[in-house]
C-alpha cells in the first residue's frame, strides 16, 4: 500500500476479503511499532502472514543502522504476530560484516524459532536507474544503440539467493523480470525452498515494476499452477504497486484484479 500508511493495508484486505497481509517495516511509524500492528490486525480481523525486514536502501537506518540485529528483530516480531515468514534481501556488498555470517545467522535463528527466514531473490541496478529517466537518459541510450547500462550487483554474494546457503526462499516475479532470470527455472533451482512468494508481474524494465499480474511478460500463472500442484504449503503475497492509482476507486480496482488472478490460478 505504499505511499499509505500500515492501516491502509489491514483495510482494504478485509473490504475485498484478502487472507492476510506482509508487514513491510519501514519509515511509517505504525509498521515499526509491533504492538500497534498487532492491534490493527485483531480490529480488521485480518492476520499478518509474514514480516519483510527493513533492508531496502530507503529503510537502511529504520531500527538502527546495524542490519544483525534488525534480522533478529523481524524474527521476534514474526513471532510475536503469529506470522510464517520473514522475507530478507541478500545483504549489500557494502555491509561487510552482516554478509560474512549471513547465512549462519539465518540458520541459527531459524534453528531457535519456527520462523522460517526466506532469502529473496533480487536484480543488479543499471546506471540508467540513478541517472534518470528524462532526456539525458534517452540521449545516452540512443548513443548505446538504445541498449540499457550496465548491470551492477550490488549484493553479496550476488542477487541469485540461491548463490548462498539457505533453507527457504522467497521468489519475486518483478525482480525476474528486472534482473532477466528465467522465473520457472528459479522456482524448480528452489525445490522445497521455497515457501514464499511475491506474486507480481514485469517487463524487463531496469525498474522494478511491481506490476499487476498478467500485465507484462513473467510466466505468473504457470508459476501459480506449478505451486498450486506441487508440495507448495507457504504464502502467496500479492507484491503490486498501487502508488499510481489517482484514487481510492482505481487503487482498489488493481488490488481486486491482482486478488482474482492469484485464486483463479492458484486453485488446486
Amino acid at each position: 500500500m505504499y505511499p499509505l500508511r500500515t492501516e491502509a493495508a489491514f483495510e482494504y484486505a478485509a473490504r475485498l476479503g484478502y487472507d492476510g497481509v506482509e508487514l513491510m517495516v519501514w519509515a511509517e511509524a505504525v509498521s515499526q511499532d509491533i504492538d500497534a500492528v498487532a492491534e490493527l490486525s485483531r480490529r480488521y480481523g485480518v492476520p499478518v502472514l509474514s514480516v519483510h525486514a527493513p533492508c531496502l536502501l530507503i529503510s537502511q537506518r529504520v531500527w538502527g543502522a546495524n542490519p544483525i540485529p534488525k534480522l533478529e528483530r523481524s524474527v521476534r516480531a514474526a513471532e510475536q504476530l503469529g506470522a510464517q515468514t520473514v522475507v530478507v534481501h541478500p545483504p549489500f556488498r557494502w555491509q561487510r560484516r552482516y554478509a560474512q555470517g549471513f547465512s549462519e545467522q539465518v540458520a541459527e535463528l531459524e534453528a531457535r524459532s519456527d520462523v522460517m527466514i526466506a532469502v529473496e531473490n533480487m536484480f543488479p541496478f543499471r546506471a540508467d536507474r540513478f541517472f534518470g529517466s528524462g532526456q539525458n537518459s534517452v540521449e545516452r541510450m540512443r548513443r548505446r544503440g538504445g541498449k540499457p547500462g550496465p548491470a551492477i550487483s550490488a549484493f553479496a554474494p550476488s542477487y541469485d539467493p540461491l548463490d548462498g546457503n539457505h533453507a527457504h526462499y522467497t521468489l519475486d516475479l518483478s525482480h525476474t523480470a528486472t534482473a532477466g532470470t528465467d522465473a520457472i527455472d528459479m522456482a524448480r533451482r528452489m525445490g522445497d525452498g521455497l515457501v514464499h512468494l511475491h506474486l507480481a508481474d514485469g517487463t524487463g524494465s531496469s525498474v522494478d515494476e511491481h506490476l499487476v499480474p498478467g500485465r507484462g511478460t513473467q510466466p505468473v500463472a504457470e508459476v501459480c499452477r506449478m505451486l498450486a500442484t506441487g508440495n507448495f504449503t507457504g504464502h502467496v503475497i500479492l507484491e503490486v504497486t498501487t502508488s499510481g492509482a489517482r484514487s481510492a476507486g482505481e487503487r482498489e480496482a488493481l488490488l481486486t484484479e491482482s486478488l482474482e488472478f492469484a485464486r483463479t490460478h492458484l486453485l488446486r
